[in-house]
């Protein structure tokens, strides 16, 4: 595919830019995706890298903006990683954690960042192909229904209670079909 700007290289960025539901694809090289400016992730730079991506999304984030802007007397609270000492400004300018406890450590700070990535959600839950999915539709089922189970059994709608008992009973012997007799 060549670049749909100057129609001569070859395309080696591809991008997708959805704005108000509409949704445009892009195909330029890299000389004139560096010369069109507008892009967030050329800013002078030779190379791109998925930790250039990640640092310039926090750099977009509002409250990380407001840190810097806050009284230089003030003690800012640093959050630092207790295995391998490393702060969310650390981690920002990087665009990576230093170890997996970091996700633990920057919980709190990072819950903003994932909801602007995920139009919103917080918790990823993740699709199920039906021609693999098979029994795991149905076990997803199960677990869905137990807590229905449990929230009516609380609030003492035992009748519904009752219905949604029969359902799982049911489905969890389809399940037991499915598997031949266990798992």
């Amino acid at each position: 595919m060549i670049c749909q700007e100057c129609h001569q290289r070859p395309a080696t960025l591809h991008f997708t830019k959805i704005v108000n539901g509409e949704k445009g694809e892009f195909h330029l090289c890299e000389k004139c995706a560096q010369e069109k400016g507008d892009l967030f992730m050329f800013n002078n730079t030779s190379g791109f890298s998925i930790n250039n991506l990640l640092a310039g999304l926090f750099k977009m984030q509002p409250s990380l903006q407001q840190q810097s802007q806050t009284d230089p007397f003030e003690k800012q609270e640093i959050v630092q990683c207790d295995r391998c000492s490393m702060t969310f400004q650390q981690f920002v300018k990087a665009g990576r954690f230093g170890c997996s406890h970091c996700y633990t450590t920057f919980q709190e700070l990072l819950a903003p960042i994932y909801k602007r990535l995920h139009s919103g959600n917080s918790v990823h839950k993740g699709k199920i192909p039906k021609r693999i999915g098979g029994t795991m539709h149905i076990k997803k089922n199960i677990e869905d229904l137990k807590i229905q189970l449990r929230d009516l059994i609380t609030q003492e709608e035992f009748e519904k209670a009752a219905v949604i008992r029969d359902e799982i009973r049911l489905l969890d012997r389809k399940l037991g079909e499915s598997c031949g007799g266990g798992e």
